[in-house]
């Protein structure tokens, strides 16, 4: 068996300059986000949502990012999961991004507050019709006996909706973190990444630093 820490992988695709980069944070994701659509990426949008228990341990799960509208990141969720609970004790969080075959990672972090309810209703309207029972279905993050109390309860939820639109669950809707912080990191040889951060500053402009690796 090959042990963990002889796996090695030395990073030799691109380079990240302070210079190039654009002078908005979000500006320069979205054209890295282009570019791996380009590439091809999988699962482009799958990002580590990280929040705070109550207890100050850390949390994190992977969600997927739903959009960008006003410079802010958009995903959905229950709002009474665990992930749910945290953002309300504690509205602050991070994202993390990583596209392998391009070698980089994008960190954000800022806080999370709730969208309106009608763009929730949008967007709920917008699922298939599946995601949307399992949205109504799923008491998420809850402990239940077996799989089987899903299932009958999905029945059930088909039933009720029959032949007329799912309605959204009012526990359910979206999120949008705002960013104060944006960090690209592009993979380099001999660990030498190159690492770009972006900060929101008091006047909301935002500095430009490179970090070492």
């Amino acid at each position: 068996m090959t042990k963990i820490a002889d796996i090695r992988t030395d990073y030799i695709k691109h380079q990240l300059n302070k210079e190039e980069v654009l002078d908005n944070p979000v500006e320069q994701f979205s054209a890295w986000f282009k570019e791996s659509l380009r590439a091809e990426v999988t699962e482009i949008n799958a990002m580590t949502l990280s929040t705070v228990k109550a207890n100050n341990r850390p949390s994190s799960r992977i969600v997927l990012l739903k959009g960008i509208e006003a410079g802010n990141f958009l995903f959905y969720s229950n709002y009474l999961s665990n992930k749910g609970k945290e953002l309300a004790e504690n509205p602050y969080g991070a994202l993390t991004f990583f596209w392998w075959e391009l070698e980089r990672q994008v960190r954000i972090e800022g806080k999370i507050a709730l969208v309106s309810a009608e763009q929730s209703d949008q967007y709920f309207n917008s699922r298939p019709r599946g995601s949307q029972i399992g949205a109504v279905t799923s008491p998420q993050s809850a402990v239940i006996e077996n799989r089987q109390i899903l299932e009958e309860r999905a029945v059930q939820i088909k039933k009720k909706f029959a032949n007329k639109d799912v309605t959204r669950p009012s526990q359910w809707g979206g999120y949008a973190l705002i960013p104060d912080y944006v960090e690209f990191w592009q993979g380099r040889a001999d660990r030498l990444h190159d690492r770009i951060v972006y900060q929101l500053e008091d006047d909301q402009t935002w500095s430009k630093n490179r970090l070492a690796p």
